[in-house]
């Protein structure tokens, strides 16, 4: 018989939770997962650094100045029109609304930033383990 109350996530678990949804949505609304990705929870933010995006041709795109500014608006573009996904992302993975969405690139590095605002303090809800 259960008692109908969830299990306290950690952490740990909603970082690696968010980053394996993360992966999922860059595979299926942008067209290739990441090669790495790792979230970090500050405060109100979940920090994503997502290595490895560039898909081979966006890697030849970006050697002239002008192919870089293509790949980053595409991709701009791409990432805020898929907003209301990363939405639920956030509702269901860190259980808060989104209040905000920050995001660049780097086509030399393939890497891109993403930091999510949130209404809650996700210290709070998901404390760091104490060290011993």
């Amino acid at each position: 018989m259960t008692s109908g109350r969830k299990t306290k996530k950690t952490r740990g678990m909603v970082e690696d939770e968010f980053s394996k949804a993360l992966i999922q949505f860059e595979k299926e609304h942008l067209g290739r997962g990441p090669a790495d990705v790792r979230t970090y929870l500050l405060s109100d933010m979940a920090l994503v650094r997502l290595q490895g995006i560039l898909t081979p041709a966006e890697q030849k795109l970006s050697s002239t100045p002008e192919g870089r500014d293509l790949v980053k608006e595409m991709r701009r573009q791409l990432f805020e029109n898929s907003r209301d996904l990363l939405e639920v992302i956030v509702r269901d993975v860190l259980e808060c609304e989104l209040l905000s969405l920050h995001t660049d690139m780097s086509t030399v590095s393939g890497e891109r930033m993403v930091v999510f605002i949130v209404d809650r303090d996700l210290d709070v809800m998901y404390p760091a383990a104490r060290r011993v």
